[in-house]
């Protein structure tokens, strides 16, 4: 029987809040709840076992700010979460472990400083996920507000080399937009790294997109904005939760 892709929920964070940003611009921000501990269990009372947890403030800020809400989350919840936002060190990135949270984002870091991502690749093995955030297949950094020129297949091939396992690749024309994910893009990953568990961010709209990414074989989807405004209902979700 063919594995089912891995519905994974984003929460965002700013002031402690569950927001939603639209391409990832801070100015055109949407308070979904002021309790995201309360987002994360209504997940996890849908049968969900995983989250993608982003600090947008630590983000910014270039070191993780809503250690609260984190610590909340790992300790009241059984979700397995997945962190990004601000993770600069060696120390913050074992401060994330030891909070109980499953897996660590590394974004900008990756781009500016390799020898340290590659470091953590070997140290910490599947607990690194490359978050590669593309504009016309360059990789963005800095919560997308600096455009870098290099190249999203180099850049996974050279990790890949060094043992990278897993990736999640948001296409920031399509974040927040609802108009559907990057398939082609996610069809260029797949053919070139066969191995790779590549998990789909940005554009999700309905409960379609969800099939065409299944059918993909990915990984994983991370589910943002259509869950926020009820375009995919938890309901629909079922078919793909254990």
């Amino acid at each position: 029987m063919k594995k089912k892709i891995r519905i994974i929920p984003a929460i965002d964070l700013i002031d402690g809040k569950c927001v939603r940003l639209k391409q990832g611009d801070y100015t055109q921000k949407t308070i979904y709840n002021e309790n995201p501990l309360e987002v994360a269990k209504m997940f996890e009372d849908a049968g969900i076992r995983y989250l993608h947890l982003v600090d947008l403030d630590g983000a910014k800020a270039g070191k993780v700010i809503n250690w609260d809400v984190i610590e909340n989350i790992t300790n009241k919840t059984q979700l397995k979460v997945d962190f990004g936002g601000g993770v600069k060190t060696t120390e913050t990135f074992k401060n994330l472990i030891n909070a109980g949270v499953y897996k660590i984002n590394v974004g900008s870091l990756a781009v500016y400083e390799p020898k340290l991502f590659s470091s953590w690749i070997q140290d910490f093995g599947d607990a690194v996920i490359l978050s590669a955030d593309v504009k016309e297949e360059k990789i963005a950094v800095n919560g997308w507000e600096t455009d870098s020129e290099l190249d999203i297949f180099e850049m996974l091939e050279n990790y890949i080399s060094k043992g990278l396992k897993q990736v999640v690749c948001t296409d920031i024309s399509k974040d927040g937009m609802l108009k559907g994910p990057s398939i082609a893009l996610y069809e260029k990953i797949m053919d070139l790294f066969q191995d790779l568990k590549l998990v789909a961010s940005g554009g999700v709209a309905h409960i379609e997109d969800v099939e065409i990414l299944n059918e993909m074989e990915l990984d994983g989807v991370i589910i943002g904005k259509a869950l926020y405004e009820n375009r995919i209902s938890l309901k629909q979700l079922e078919a793909y939760v254990d």
